[in-house]
């Protein structure tokens, strides 16, 4: 999602692993934005409270690109570790580049989650239950781990200044809020009684765990919005990263709602269906005056020059979260002013990948996207 900052690396021999694979030198943790984003505009498309003729058949098509994204990444990936170990240590202890390292975690668990919502008209319930429990493990135990980890870096090696909180920090603590919403698919495969009140329950946890790390640090991402001024040009599209926890929440609430009169008793059943609309009502409406904050933003950026780079992919997953919370206010509460508005986020949705996915493409052929990253531009004050 972002252009990441030059960091030096060591010095390598005349015929080195870098000379052999420079290509993957500067693909870093920030590509796996681009699974996330193609798998939530599969997983958000069947999840839209209305029937559109074809829509069913192109999320399939888009699952499936999904998991080729996941495989050439997770592979590129790999590759980059293998050949220029001193670049990928160098991201891991850059405040700007290692809170993506969250994204890994979130785009094994979209895959998963898709699997089991489009995937198995064309692998089969028993296979993509297989997939979405592989991914679903892996994703949920990286995304614990790195919530951890991230922060604890922050702390005693990045030691950020004061004044420079982004909306990347986000990314590590959102995790597994995505695990939360994602968990009830699996809910109903366990042995009823105690296993599945303890994936409930479990599920709760990680958005108890998401939601009060994301209240901690919205208050200084806003801070430094107000006291700095605008972010850079290349950096203002990660404004909308804030709408995923605040969609994913959402999503998360109605999601477990639907499967706890099977998973756990009452009165706590119903208790967490109203909890479901008391909560994303007034959620839904925050991520919506925060929309409108960061798509103003975008615009005062286009106009100031702001051209593409991988934090345009920003526009994708956080939109699509808010998408699967609409839907799932739609069908808790009956009101078709919610299901508009899930129709009316994915088609933003659709759109900022198309544009995201095709820029990429023209980048990716250039070899503008593989090489050295550029600091970002800063926005140029105005006196109007």
């Amino acid at each position: 999602m972002a252009i990441f900052p030059q960091t030096r690396a060591r010095t390598s021999a005349p015929y080195s692993a870098t000379a052999r694979l420079p290509s993957l030198r500067y693909i870093g943790p920030n590509w796996y934005a681009t699974v996330m984003g193609t798998a939530i505009v599969a997983g958000a498309g069947a999840a839209l409270p209305v029937h559109v003729p074809g829509l069913r058949a192109a999320c399939t098509v888009v699952w499936a690109l999904a998991a080729l994204l996941l495989a050439a990444v997770l592979a590129a990936r790999a590759g980059h570790w293998s050949a220029h170990r001193d670049q990928a240590r160098a991201h891991l202890l850059d405040p700007a580049v290692a809170p993506f390292y969250g994204c890994l975690s979130m785009a094994l668990l979209a895959v998963g989650g898709s699997t089991m919502t489009v995937g198995r008209d064309v692998v089969g319930h028993r296979a993509a239950l297989a997939v979405d429990v592989v991914l679903y493990s892996a994703g949920t135990a990286i995304g614990l781990a790195v919530a951890v980890a991230i922060p604890y870096l922050m702390v005693v090696r990045h030691r950020p200044a004061p004044g420079t909180a982004s909306p990347v920090w986000l990314l590590p603590v959102v995790a597994p809020m995505v695990s939360a919403a994602l968990g009830p698919l699996l809910v109903p495969e366990l042995p009823a009684g105690q296993w599945q009140e303890a994936m409930l329950l479990a599920c709760y946890a990680m958005f108890g765990l998401s939601l009060l790390a994301t209240l901690m640090m919205l208050p200084l991402i806003f801070a430094r919005l107000v006291h700095q001024g605008p972010l850079p040009l290349t950096l203002t599209p990660t404004l909308f990263l804030v709408l995923g926890p605040l969609g994913q929440s959402t999503t998360a609430v109605g999601q477990l709602a639907d499967v706890a009169p099977g998973a756990i008793g009452a009165p706590y059943a119903s208790a967490l269906g109203a909890f479901a609309v008391l909560y994303g009502v007034p959620v839904m409406g925050f991520a919506l005056l925060w929309l409108a904050l960061a798509v103003s933003m975008v615009v005062r950026a286009v106009q100031g020059g702001m051209t593409f780079s991988m934090t345009w992919w920003g526009f994708t997953f956080p939109v699509g979260t808010c998408v699967t919370g609409a839907a799932g206010l739609a069908r808790h509460t009956g009101l078709t002013a919610f299901t508009w508005l899930a129709v009316a986020l994915y088609v933003l949705l659709v759109s900022a990948w198309a544009v995201a996915g095709l820029r990429t493409l023209r980048g990716l052929f250039s070899g503008a996207l593989l090489a050295a990253p550029q600091a970002p531009r800063p926005v140029t004050a105005r006196t109007t």
